[in-house]
């Protein structure tokens, strides 16, 4: 089955500027091997020491979030695409500022 995984421009430089890489993979966690093995070095970026999604990346199979299905397990179908999203800091303070007299 072939997959589309879209790259975030931090991690371009892994995949020689490609935006968007084709693999042929049944699940999550084989098409992250499969980007690794096209692209040396980029699952490391994704992925911990023990193999799991980093806290500070999500990835999305379509509009959905791994964690929330069967995360690296999480089966593919032919066209689906994944899309890796690296949390980024910043947003709105959760309180209002202080006033300082």
């Amino acid at each position: 089955m072939t997959n589309l995984i879209r790259i975030p421009t931090p991690l371009r430089n892994l995949t020689g500027n490609a935006a968007e890489v084709n693999v042929e993979a049944r699940t999550v966690g084989e098409a992250l091997d499969a980007l690794e093995a096209a692209h040396k070095g980029i699952k490391a970026r994704i992925c911990d020491e023990q193999g799991n999604v980093r806290r500070f990346v999500n990835v999305f199979l379509n509009d959905e979030d791994i964690r929330f299905m069967d995360n690296l397990a999480t089966p593919l179908k032919d066209g689906d695409h994944l899309s890796i999203v690296p949390a980024i800091a910043g947003g709105l303070a959760p309180f209002p500022p202080v006033k300082r007299a």
